[in-house]
């Protein structure tokens, strides 16, 4: 008569519960023992009972089996990543090929290609689109004839202030700087004062020549200093005849 199948539950039973662990626990630990062995096999098992105990059984070494089994997780969790990556680029790359084959209708469009499947608006829109292009082009165009005008104009007047620049060394090389400076105004100012406080016979005799005797001397047609000597000769033979006039009465 062969064995029961036991139900697989949580034993409700303290001792039953702890003389089922040990029996399975050794028989598990015998198993891993006879599968390294038999097959050549890293095997590592690691058990904790419900009190808190370990047992384990690694046929390599424990640390040995874990660094090994931690190298592969990572190896795999990088090939993972890889494939993410794989698969987010040629996600990528399909949107970018959707894209570049819109612009490239779109672009056969607004050179009047392919037209065939737009409807009223779209071919509305189509010629906004044309209609804004053309002005932007215009003004474009505007600001570059603008901009080489200005250009045109910059290089003028660059060869205008060379020419003024050539002509005003030219002059300066023709008439020589004069050393001497000329007399400052104040010093004029003060000089023509000195002249007036302080008056020459010549200048006196000039006065009453411009007072009384400009008729004469402009008949004469005589010097001033000559007049001057004239008129006092004049003067002296007066005063003698006066005073032989005298001695005479």
């Amino acid at each position: 008569m062969g064995r029961g199948k036991i139900e697989i539950k949580r034993i409700e039973n303290a001792n039953s519960r702890q003389v089922t662990f040990s029996k399975r626990r050794a028989g598990l630990l015998k198993k891993a023992q006879e599968l390294a062995i038999l097959c050549d096999a890293e095997v590592a098992v690691i058990i904790f009972s419900n009190t808190g105990k370990l047992f384990e059984f690694s046929s390599a070494g424990m640390k040995h089996t874990l660094a090994r089994y931690n190298k592969c997780v990572e190896s795999s969790e990088a090939t993972v990543d890889v494939h993410k990556v794989e698969k987010q680029e040629h996600e990528e790359v399909d949107i970018l090929r959707d894209e570049i084959t819109t612009l490239q209708m779109k672009q056969l469009q607004l050179l009047g290609k392919d037209l065939t499947g737009l409807g009223f608006k779209e071919l509305q829109n189509l010629e906004q689109q044309l209609n804004e292009g053309l002005l932007l082009v215009k003004e474009k165009k505007l600001l570059m004839e603008q901009l080489e005008q200005s250009r045109v104009q910059e290089q003028r007047a660059m060869l205008e202030n060379e020419t003024l620049r050539r002509q005003v060394s030219e002059l300066r090389c023709l008439f020589p700087p004069v050393d001497c400076p000329l007399p400052a105004y104040l010093e004029y100012c003060s000089l023509e004062q000195k002249n007036i406080g302080i008056r020459s016979p010549d200048m006196a005799c000039n006065s009453e020549i411009e007072r009384g005797d400009s008729d004469t001397t402009l008949h004469l047609g005589l010097p001033s200093h000559v007049y001057c000597k004239r008129k006092e000769g004049e003067r002296d033979t007066h005063s003698n005849d006066s005073g032989s006039q005298m001695g005479l009465l």
